[in-house]
């Protein structure tokens, strides 16, 4: 077989498809790219990225490739296509299509929450459960979630499946400049594949149990905050210097008309910063209310939203608090406080 391409053509398709394939498998056949033609489109994984852009010719003679460009030529060892697991390019019905950057955006609001604790393996993923009139995605690893809901939907029955974050932060990656992102769940084969542009993706979806987080989700809540984003995010950052040395703990205290941030290292010394903010349901009390997180958290919520307020809201110093962005009812945050010694 012999086929001519363009190097910046194959080029793009080649670091794309080298990301999934590791030396770390079972299978030695999955520590290679299959190269595969189909008419006059060629479907490869492999590194040729090296060379300069113009014409190159790509050669099979049984189970070696032969790389022939301008004034450079390579033959390459391969393995038997035969022993490649076969690759799913259908869609089954029913499959839904989401706007590229709606798609962008959700994954950017939950991804960040997803657990590397491999102990864990169904919060090393997240939950996408789909409805007949919204899809919901949802992230956590025990100690903060993230949930998203978008108004597409296509499902006659609720479907729940666990996808990798590696999987989805290379549909991030894909996404962008395409204008939709179609994708279908495969119930027989446990697989879901996504189709973006030229490329087709296909994941196994994790299996287990995903923790009930609508029981996490607070609903008994008394005090509202509502601060400007970029405030409390410069506050954040200016504790999170001292905080380092004490566990990664800042304190945040609840005041009439303001919040203050503030961490103590017992090396380095002592921070405080107060923000003007809109407060409710604060019962009068000379020293507020004071509750204490993990800065690093505060820290990747903030950068997620994207609007100008943010509103928080508390029960419990020890409970869940729930952080929303003031202009997007359809996502929400929850983080675990640190739990303040008495």
């Amino acid at each position: 077989m012999k086929v001519q391409v363009l190097q910046e053509n194959i080029s793009k398709t080649l670091l794309v498809c080298s990301r999934f394939a590791s030396s770390r498998v079972q299978l030695p056949v999955l520590a290679n790219i299959l190269l595969k033609t189909d008419k006059n489109k060629l479907l490869i994984a492999d590194l040729i990225t090296n060379l300069s852009s113009g014409q190159m010719e790509l050669e099979v003679e049984k189970e070696s490739l032969k790389i022939t460009a301008s004034s450079f030529e390579s033959s390459l060892l391969g393995m038997n296509a035969s022993d490649f697991p076969s690759i799913p390019y259908e869609f089954a019905l029913g499959s839904l299509s989401i706007p590229s950057n709606i798609l962008i955006d959700t994954l950017s609001s939950i991804l960040f929450a997803v657990s590397s604790d491999e102990t864990r393996p169904t919060l090393t993923g997240v939950l996408i459960i789909l409805k007949e009139k919204e899809t919901v995605f949802v992230s956590t690893d025990g100690f903060r979630l993230s949930q998203k809901k978008i108004k597409v939907g296509s499902a006659k029955e609720e479907k729940k499946f666990i996808l990798p974050k590696t999987a989805l932060s290379e549909i991030v990656k894909l996404s962008s400049g395409a204008d939709s992102v179609n994708f279908s769940f495969k119930k027989t084969d446990n697989q879901v594949i996504f189709g973006i542009a030229d490329s087709v993706l296909t994941t196994r979806v994790i299996e287990g149990e995903f923790p009930d987080f609508e029981k996490i989700i607070p609903k008994d809540l008394k005090i509202k905050v509502i601060l400007d984003k970029e405030d409390l995010l410069r506050a954040v950052k200016l504790a999170s210097v001292f905080a380092k040395d004490a566990a990664n703990v800042i304190k945040l205290s609840v005041k009439s008309g303001s919040m203050e941030i503030f961490a103590e290292s017992s090396q380095s010394g002592s921070q405080r910063m107060r923000v003007d903010a809109k407060v409710e349901g604060l019962e009068s009390s000379k020293d507020g209310f004071l509750v204490a997180f993990n800065y690093r958290f505060l820290e990747d919520f903030l950068n997620a939203i994207k609007n100008d307020d943010v509103q928080i809201e508390f029960s419990d110093p020890n409970a869940p608090a729930l952080f929303l962005d003031s202009k997007d009812t359809d996502f929400l945050h929850i983080i675990m406080p640190v739990r303040l010694q008495a």
